[in-house]
């Protein structure tokens, strides 16, 4: 029987032996194929390197290469298996001598390209991102080499005369998550490459602000050696690589540095993200103040959590921190996203408002937004132009919304008592725009009524709400046109509850007022605020300071303003006649009398009216002036300015009648257009004119007024009476008189025409002796030029008057002895005159469009 020699190596055995030479083999090729590769990749970066290529095309082309070479180094075989493949000392030796040329050429390659520029560094984070993509890429050997490139980066910026890496802040987010890696050997290496990298940007940081930059200025020294130097400070503890971190990068790195980490947060890898949540956290708690780009921070916070909720908490959380050093760039990026906002963006909101120390920078940053207006194209709130992300500009309506999130959150308390005035004027601003915008808003309209109720009942004003609720205030604010009401009502229901915050909403209301809202409907719903306050609040005499407020108001170049203004002021008359100062109101509604809006004029006449009624008498030191006022706008375009300031000029008269001294210089000074006009078109002119002369010359002791009446009335009769009435009692005064009347024959109205004809004939022969030569020519040259006007009527009363004038002109031409005795006998002998023209006059007329085109020329002139 045959038996085996124990020697003699069975079959089996021969072929794993010759396949595990093969594969030795194949891994010795593999290296040497990883050399002569590595030796290639090397020869053409190091000539991509000097090559005048642009610099981007240059990174990108040698990126390209670097990863090639990568790919290499990560198939190799470790060295331990190296070892594994020689056979003999000698073979060992080689093949390790092998393996570390091939990591050397790659270290090589590295430090050749960030000796010439410090922006390649950018390279060893592209590493770190492919090494996170495959753990089969991350290596111990591959983390020696980042380390061993940052370390001979270290030795070149200590002799630079200025360092410039800008991906260190995404190179250091890398190595921070490594540094807390399960392997103690890449944590070592990780916090290593992560020491040199703070030295570098510690160099770059100094140099930028003008430090030194030996190694002594540094609290992280230069090691001299790996093993004498571990930085275990930063080995698994996250917060003081955060500290490390917000200490030495400059605030461009940190924001990297953030915005890296924040990516991090959606990684599948569960401890990536964990690590990433943790040092990000602990970043912002340290150095939230130095991040920049705080919007675009924000932003990606909200697409991130529209696309996956995954760690939700630690993003709302880096919104709460961020919010912390930079409210008003989180709050302005929160308000411009498209309204209404989602439920994302509530949770956004919410974290925000978190902190009670930021409420106040919170609700100032909101109260800038809502200065704007939805629907504008540009807003320049801030400085420079600003464009929202719709076609308008809907932040301030997402303002709205947002204040009803944050006004009930207890931590807005406080912040919201100290700015209450400011919300609910400018709520009260936004309501009235919204209603304006309604049919383009549609639902969105609401938010701000919505936050306005939200602050009521956030500041103890709950009762208001209910009473404008039980009023269905809210509903009918909506749909009124006139929301100039609902702010009156609003106003006077908070007076009704006597509200605590009236001192410091009066304060604010006064400074806005001075300082000028931005838009003039603002200044109209001020003023409706602050005006009804006043008067329910005020029964004592007003204070100086809003006297010059409503002043100013009454002079302001809107008229709207102007003409609202004056309206309050007839509410507020019981008030305003107590203040002292109250001349000076009354002097500013006579300057609104030239208005160019009949609406202010008219309206400035009713309220001196109301003003007039209640006032104390020894005000009339002004009737003169006001008198004077009244009488310019007798000849006003507007027969209900003219007839208004016709019949206030009569209870002047009637209210100053003890003031005998002052009342008969106003009536004769009113005298002319008041006759001229009783033969206006207008009815309601001609019959202001009879009562007002009713009571002029029955203040002057004429017996005119049965001429007045209706039954009674005849023009040249009036003016018959009038003109004898001053040749016994006021002749002095028929030289200016019949100035007065002179302006009115160029009139091309034909009433006034034919009035001032007669009128100013009756006067010439009641007192033409009391004229100059030169006054008399001037006469007869206007009076000629009637003679030839178109209306037969008015040629004819030309010729009569004309002919006056000439008998006067032909008596100056006697001899002077004679005319001084015709003078001194009238000066004695009163003859009363007689009817001269027969005059019918032509009543019942209505103003015709020819008669309203010929006013407007006649103002024109």
């Amino acid at each position: 029987m045959l038996t085996r020699n124990p020697k003699t190596k069975s079959s089996l055995q021969i072929l794993q032996d010759s396949v595990k030479r093969h594969h030795m083999a194949h891994k010795v090729s593999s290296l040497l194929d990883a050399y002569a590769g590595l030796l290639s990749n090397e020869s053409m970066i190091l000539a991509v390197n000097s090559s005048f290529v642009d610099p981007l095309l240059q990174f990108e082309s040698q990126l390209k290469i670097i990863e090639s070479s990568f790919g290499m180094l990560v198939v190799m075989p470790s060295l331990d298996k190296v070892k594994e493949m020689g056979s003999s000392y000698e073979y060992i030796e080689d093949m390790e001598n092998l393996y570390h040329n091939i990591l050397n050429i790659y270290e090589n390659i590295l430090t050749s390209l960030v000796s010439k520029d410090l922006y390649k560094l950018q390279i060893l984070k592209e590493m770190l991102v492919w090494m996170s993509k495959d753990s089969s890429y991350l290596q111990e050997r591959i983390m020696v080499i980042i380390k061993k490139v940052l370390r001979f980066t270290v030795t070149k910026v200590r002799k630079y005369i200025s360092v410039d890496a800008p991906c260190l802040g995404l190179l250091a987010a890398e190595l921070s998550l490594l540094c807390s890696h399960e392997d103690p050997s890449i944590v070592q290496q990780a916090s290593l490459g992560m020491c040199h990298l703070l030295y570098i940007a510690r160099c770059q940081n100094d140099i930028g602000t003008n430090k030194p930059t030996n190694g002594k200025s540094h609290s992280l020294q230069f090691p001299s050696s790996d093993v004498e130097f571990l930085p275990k400070e930063f080995q698994q503890d996250e917060s003081k690589i955060a500290q490390r971190v917000g200490q030495t990068l400059l605030p461009s790195l940190l924001t990297d540095f953030v915005q890296s980490l924040l990516m991090k947060l959606s990684s599948p890898d569960d401890k990536i993200a964990s690590d990433a949540a943790s040092i990000l956290i602990f970043t912002l708690e340290f150095h939230a103040e130095k991040v920049t780009m705080v919007s675009k921070i924000v932003d990606a916070i909200y697409r991130q959590l529209c696309d996956n909720n995954c760690m939700k908490d630690v993003m709302l959380q880096v919104i709460t921190l961020l919010t912390c050093t930079s409210p008003k760039k989180v709050i302005f990026q929160l308000m411009d996203y498209p309204v209404p906002a989602d439920d994302t963006l509530i949770q956004m909101w919410q974290a925000a408002g978190s902190q009670a120390s930021v409420a106040p920078h919170v609700l100032k940053t909101i109260l800038l937004i809502l200065k704007g207006k939805p629907g504008e194209m540009e807003d320049t709130l801030t400085e420079g132009k600003r464009f929202s992300l719709d076609i308008t500009n809907l932040m301030p309506l997402a303002a709205c919304q947002a204040l009803c999130t944050f006004l009930p959150l207890g931590s807005y308390r406080k912040a919201v008592a100290q700015y209450f005035p400011q919300l609910l004027t400018t709520l009260m601003f936004q309501v009235f725009y919204n209603s304006e915008l309604k049919p383009i808003l549609k639902d969105r309209a609401l938010y701000a009524q919505d936050a306005l109720r939200v602050l009521l009942n956030c500041s103890g004003l709950q009762q208001v709400d209910i009473t404008l609720m039980k009023e269905n205030f809210w509903d009918q604010l909506s749909e009124d046109l006139c929301y100039y009401h609902g702010v009156c009502f609003i106003a006077k229901t908070l007076s009704e509850y006597n509200f605590p915050q009236f001192p410091e909403t009066l304060s604010y209301l006064y400074k806005l007022s001075v300082e000028g809202p931005r838009r003039s409907e603002d200044t109209v719903i001020v003023l409706i605020f602050l005006t009804e306050l006043l008067n329910n609040f005020f029964k004592d005499p007003l204070p100086e300071e809003f006297l010059v407020l409503f002043i100013n108001w009454i002079n302001d170049s809107n008229p709207v303003v102007s003409r609202l203004i004056l309206h309050r002021i007839v509410h507020m008359s019981p008030i305003i006649n107590k203040t002292e100062n109250v001349s000076s109101i009354l002097i500013a509604i006579l300057d609104a009398f030239l208005s160019k809006d009949d609406n202010v004029v008219l309206q400035a006449l009713l309220t001196l009216r109301r003003l007039l009624n209640e006032l104390d008498k020894v005000t009339y030191s002004l009737g003169t002036r006001i008198g004077s006022s009244y009488c310019t706008l007798m000849d006003h375009i507007n027969g209900s300015i003219r007839s208004m300031a016709i019949r206030h000029f009569g209870q002047l008269v009637r209210d100053m009648r003890q003031y005998t001294w002052m009342v008969n210089d106003v009536v004769l000074e009113g005298l002319v257009p008041l006759i001229l006009f009783l033969e206006d078109d207008d009815k309601r002119v001609a019959e202001a004119c009879k009562y007002t002369l009713k009571i002029c010359t029955s203040q002057l002791k004429w017996s005119t007024s049965r001429l007045l009446k209706d039954e009674n009335y005849s023009f040249e009769m009036v003016v018959l009476n009038i003109c004898n009435n001053l040749i016994i009692s006021h002749r002095n005064y028929i030289t200016d008189l019949t100035s007065d009347t002179l302006r009115f024959l160029w009139s091309p109205r034909a009433y006034l025409k034919r009035a001032s004809v007669i009128l100013i004939g009756y006067l010439a022969k009641s007192g033409g002796h009391l004229l100059l030569r030169d006054e008399i020519e001037v006469m007869l040259d206007v009076i000629g030029r009637l003679l030839r006007d178109e209306d037969p009527m008015i040629k004819q009363l030309a010729e009569i008057t004309y002919d006056i004038f000439k008998k006067i002109a032909h008596k100056l031409t006697s001899v002077p002895l004679k005319q001084n005795f015709q003078k001194l006998l009238k000066l004695f002998y009163i003859k009363k005159l007689k009817p001269l023209y027969n005059y019918n006059s032509p009543n019942g007329q209505i103003d015709s469009p020819t008669d309203s085109k010929d006013i407007k020329n006649d103002k024109a002139l």
